[in-house]
């Protein structure tokens, strides 16, 4: 299993190549680049999970239900009670939205909970040589599924209000109608309908990056010569681990939760 002394260049250079990404060979990094292990591991995941709630709906039984069957009810019954308290018209799609949204970001986060140099030790003996299992911390990710939900946005603002009540409303809310105030509402809308997508990318990609970091550095511990610091670093991988069992199901909580309600202010008139 990689580790610290392995590295070669000590905990900065074992932190930087834990933190590069998979890519082509022609690939030149940056925001537009094709990050292979958060495109693999979060199609694997979504597979999995889709297979998994397929199959459990399958074998459904009216009678008394099995563990994954009571497991499957409880999730559904839960992420429906959180659309319903929010949207109040027609759930047909928003509901298996916001299933899908809550559990395949908590999918996600959670391989952060996977040993930091399991994966990359595994699959470097395929000659794989940079791999990051934590997709959410990913920010092309994190960016690629809330650009998604502002087109949703956007397409559900013209569905319920039509092309002219859009623009129309784009030009006179907050503030009036008056053409004095046309500028200062199109700025004001324009900054709310584009904080969205931010919010919703840089809350979920900062706080699981931030997690992902801290694990790094308490793997740092293990290869550091001393009995006591690999101690400490097996106490605090452990509380940390634990601790950040909250803020996975947090994040994706509230990435879903944010979801159903941007899409259901889409809806409202102003």
């Amino acid at each position: 299993m990689s580790t610290v002394s392995e590295s070669g260049g000590g905990l900065s250079e074992y932190i930087t190549h834990h933190l590069t990404h998979l890519t082509p060979h022609a690939s030149e990094g940056g925001f537009w680049s094709w990050h292979l292990d958060s495109l693999a591991v979060s199609t694997v995941l979504g597979v999995l999970v889709l297979a998994y709630f397929y199959f459990k709906a399958r074998k459904a039984t009216s009678g008394v239900p099995g563990k994954g069957q009571a497991f499957v009810e409880l999730v559904v019954e839960f992420v429906d009670g959180q659309v319903k308290d929010v949207f109040h018209g027609d759930r047909k799609f928003l509901a298996p939205l916001a299933l899908t949204v809550f559990l395949w970001v908590f999918i996600m986060n959670a391989m952060d909970l996977l040993p930091v140099d399991l994966l990359p030790w595994l699959l470097g003996h395929l000659g794989v040589s940079h791999f990051r299992a934590v997709p959410t911390a990913d920010v092309n990710m994190t960016f690629a599924m809330s650009i998604t939900v502002f087109l949703l946005i956007i397409f559900f603002s013209f569905k319920a209000k039509g092309f002219g009540g859009f623009i129309h409303e784009l030009f006179t809310a907050p503030f009036g109608s008056s053409p004095f105030l046309w500028i200062p509402n199109f700025l004001l809308n324009l900054v709310e309908l584009l904080s969205k997508p931010v919010s919703l990318a840089m809350r979920l990609f900062g706080n699981m990056y931030a997690g992902e970091l801290v694990f790094m550095l308490i793997a740092g511990m293990f290869a550091a010569g001393s009995y006591l610091l690999y101690g400490l670093g097996i106490v605090g991988y452990t509380v940390w681990s634990i601790f950040h069992i909250l803020i996975i199901g947090l994040q994706a909580f509230i990435f879903m939760v944010l979801t159903v309600v941007y899409i259901s202010m889409a809806h409202d008139h102003h």
